[in-house]
């Protein structure tokens, strides 16, 4: 499999968090071309503001893996980390991440801040590679359709 079969598996992901009430932000670990975790957004179901989607594969990903070292792992998601999401990715020692559509009100990969820059090894003393728009379109789209539908039930 390659990016955009992951990332249509983050899709679905973000797609089952929009049927349950979450912002559908999807995200998948993979390690070795194999799935290791696919998690979506959470907060409103769990009143947890950490439980990103990124952080809830993170912490499956390192259970499942025995280490919270994710090395030799991809990580992809739908929609531009935050800073909390980017802070998790330098610890947990990830070093490629994929991401589909901006954030320009929270991101963390050059939309608002750049926690993850092309020579941030220097910064955090861990490196993290970055892939951006991979089925940048539906991602955007599933965002969007999401907060229209939610601004019109107001």
């Amino acid at each position: 499999m390659g990016h955009r079969e992951f990332m249509a598996v983050a899709l679905d992901a973000a797609r089952l968090s929009a049927s349950r009430g979450e912002v559908p932000v999807g995200a998948v670990i993979v390690k070795g071309n194999e799935i290791v975790s696919v998690k979506g957004n959470a907060r409103e179901e769990t009143n947890d503001p950490t439980a990103h989607a990124e952080i809830l594969a993170i912490r499956e990903a390192a259970e499942r893996l025995s280490s919270w070292r994710l090395l030799g792992t991809i990580l992809y998601v739908t929609l531009e980390p935050c800073p909390m999401c980017a802070g998790a990715i330098i610890q947990a020692r990830i070093p490629l991440l994929v991401f589909g559509a901006r954030d320009p009100k929270a991101g963390a990969c050059g939309s608002v801040v750049n926690l993850l820059p092309a020579d941030g090894d220097r910064l955090f003393g861990h490196k993290v590679n970055v892939i951006e728009g991979i089925m940048e379109e539906e991602c955007r789209a599933l965002l969007s359709t999401f907060f229209e539908e939610r601004r019109a039930q107001r």
